[in-house]
């Protein structure tokens, strides 16, 4: 399983890269394993400032529907408009391609409160 050491983690398996004040969001290598084949990423909170822990959007997979919630609070400034042609990029590139949005950071503090690389792997064994 892929765990990059640069990232921060949830327990709800969404992953976050910081480049200054915005976070780029996405789900981990794990979590798109479990779901299998992702035909469908649904974000409809463009523009909107969501706290942390609110839904931001939905994947879907052939065989589920998951939320998909936000690591830290901060307003939706773009989506990962190629993931409209191509959602499979979540499945082959996770952490690059694959990445669904770009926040800007309202409250960098719970930074804090996500798990490190190490934590997350102790968190899925």
């Amino acid at each position: 399983m892929n765990i990059p050491q640069n990232l921060k983690y949830t327990k709800d398996h969404e992953w976050v890269r910081v480049e200054g004040d915005v976070a780029v969001i996405g789900i981990t290598d794990f979590a798109q394993h479990e779901l299998g084949d992702i035909v469908y990423v649904e974000i409809e909170t463009i523009g909107e400032t969501l706290s942390q822990e609110e839904v931001f959007g939905s994947v879907e997979a052939v065989k589920t529907v998951s939320d998909l919630f936000m690591p830290v609070s901060g307003e939706i400034l773009e989506l990962n408009e190629e993931l409209e042609s191509n959602p499979e990029l979540v499945n082959t590139d996770p952490y690059e391609g694959g990445w669904m949005v770009k926040v800007k950071l309202t409250n960098a503090a719970e930074l804090d409160t996500l798990l490190s690389a190490d934590d997350y792997q102790a968190l899925i064994g």
